[in-house]
């Protein structure tokens, strides 16, 4: 989860690499907008539009990208503390062109519609952590539930969805307890959760993640940041001790030499040769448990 520590751990990344914080998010938004994720192999031609989705609570804002032809396994991306904005759609379009209809979702659209701070932010940037503190307060384990519940509503009504499939989804930071909590609380449309370094997976709270395995029917992909691990070593051990206890598919793996937030391309710690390596084992993940 991002705090004070995963900042500190970042800066000195950062300052190994002749870097400052200030002088990589200066340049960070021309380089997102401008930079290009590897080719997807025999990539779909997509269709993208944002698009509008009714909740219980309101009308969240989203991205909608899916191939242009044919019917295809729904995918909701929750995007980490940050926010939805480019980089996000970036990735939800690439797994678009491998074959799944995906949903890129605004959770914070209770308090703010589109990006809440200026595209290439971090969180640790100064004044940025305060003004996203607000608007990830607004979230709760049933806000994600009945948000997730409207989107998998949304997706299922789409032409470009195969209903005869399940729906995956994948969440950072944050969010990646969403995936988990989304899987238990609809088992029947839920085929595929992964977790990139998720945060509060297993903890000691009566409502922590973790105690859900028994209501997941999903497979799953916990990828854990090796300075997550440090901190909280025995959290990989409660995820798999709860999996094996429920049977439930989970593939667990810290992933060396990395740090919290190392998969979206805009983030300081970003690791390309790891974040590719766990793309890949997302990918395997929905192939395996989405497939008709």
């Amino acid at each position: 989860m991002c705090d004070e520590h995963t900042i500190k751990d970042t800066e000195e990344y950062l300052q190994k690499q002749g870097l400052t914080r200030r002088e990589f998010s200066k340049g960070s938004a021309g380089v997102v907008l401008s930079m290009m994720l590897p080719s997807v192999a025999n990539a779909m031609d997509v269709l993208e539009e944002d698009v509008l989705v009714e909740t219980t609570d309101g009308v969240a804002d989203c991205y909608f990208v899916r191939p242009s032809e044919g019917a295809h396994a729904g995918v909701i991306v929750w995007p980490d503390i940050v926010g939805i904005r480019n980089s996000f759609r970036m990735m939800g379009k690439r797994l678009a062109e491998s074959g799944y209809s995906v949903l890129v979702v605004n959770p914070y659209y209770r308090t703010v519609k589109g990006a809440p701070v200026p595209e290439g932010s971090k969180f640790g940037d100064e004044g940025v952590r305060d003004k996203l503190m607000p608007h990830a307060r607004s979230l709760s384990p049933e806000t994600c539930v009945s948000d997730g519940r409207a989107f998998v509503e949304y997706l299922d009504a789409q032409p470009s969805v195969d209903t005869d499939r399940k729906i995956g989804t994948m969440g950072y930071c944050m969010t990646g307890s969403y995936t988990m909590r989304l899987a238990a609380a609809i088992p029947d449309r839920i085929g595929a959760g992964a977790s990139f370094h998720g945060g509060g997976l297993a903890t000691e709270r009566e409502n922590s993640p973790h105690l859900l395995a028994p209501k997941i029917e999903a497979g799953l992909l916990i990828a854990i940041a090796e300075n997550d691990d440090r901190r909280d070593p025995d959290a990989k051990d409660k995820l798999r001790d709860a999996f094996d206890g429920a049977g439930v598919n989970a593939e667990i793996e810290v992933y060396d030499g990395t740090l919290h937030g190392w998969c979206p391309p805009d983030s300081a710690a970003y690791n390309e040769q790891q974040a590719e390596r766990a793309w890949s084992r997302l990918l395997a993940l929905f192939e395996r448990e989405l497939a008709t």
